[in-house]
């Protein structure tokens, strides 16, 4: 569903050289599965995801999404995601509805069709009660459900969720990943970024640890635990990462 080989992506920058946000990254997310990419802030996490969604080139490597290369096919791509995360933009002007209906036509869905479609995902999500209730009046935990039914709309077979409970109060957050889950069993293939490690062990079948733009360990959860002989995923990341991390930098002057 989606293969991931020798992803690379490098940025230029002025004063201090090139800067290598991703560094030959590999990995398959199959359906029905929900694939972790755990990591810190500024692990490439999200350049990844973005890459994924064709928002970014990459500088080599391939990313195939449901048969389809990002770079060479961003049009049919698109068509077979949808995006979430907590900085995606609600317009304050445009009631629930309005905006979830405007993003169905985006991707061209037939008006009856849309129709039928927007009556099962509000009924679904529970979001009759805000309808009609314009963005500017709604709370976090409204917008984010817009956000998860917009992306969904137009039911597309892979989902990607960046950080998509970061900054929400915990039953917010708590109901977005009860959807993910939902969506798992509906057999959609999930990337789920996170660096929430309760998150982590909730919901993913298998996870990529990431660090400074690199794969430092894939797997299942309890096959990684197993094979660096941690006694759970919390201690794996903590090692893993230090490990990983030049000495000066965890405070040690040699």
């Amino acid at each position: 569903m989606i293969h991931v080989r020798n992803l690379t992506k490098t940025y230029q920058e002025l004063y201090s050289g090139d800067f290598t946000a991703l560094d030959q990254i590999s990995f398959d997310a199959m359906p029905g599965q929900i694939y972790g990419l755990l990591g810190p802030n500024g692990a490439g996490k999200t350049t990844a995801l973005r890459i994924l969604s064709t928002v970014l080139r990459p500088t080599s490597g391939t990313a195939s999404v449901n048969g389809f290369e990002v770079s060479a096919s961003p049009e049919i791509v698109r068509h077979q995601i949808g995006f979430v995360s907590t900085n995606t933009a609600n317009y304050d002007r445009m009631t629930a509805w309005e905006m979830v209906q405007f993003f169905g036509r985006l991707y061209g869905m037939d008006p009856d069709h849309l129709q039928m479609r927007m009556e099962t995902v509000f009924d679904r999500f529970q979001m009759n009660e805000i309808r009609n209730l314009l963005g500017s009046k709604m709370s976090t935990g409204m917008k984010q459900k817009v956000s998860i039914a917009r992306a969904i709309i137009h039911d597309p077979p892979i989902l990607i969720f960046d950080e998509a409970t970061s900054g929400l109060d915990i039953l917010v957050a708590r109901e977005v990943l009860k959807t993910v889950e939902q969506l798992r069993d509906h057999g959609k293939c999930i990337i789920f970024s996170s660096h929430i490690m309760s998150e982590v062990r909730r919901l993913c079948d298998r996870v990529a640890i990431l660090h400074r733009g690199k794969i430092l360990a894939e797997g299942s959860i309890q096959q990684l635990v197993q094979e660096y002989e941690q006694d759970d995923l919390e201690e794996l990341f903590y090692q893993l990462i230090r490990d990983a991390t030049p000495e000066e930098q965890h405070g040690i002057v040699s």
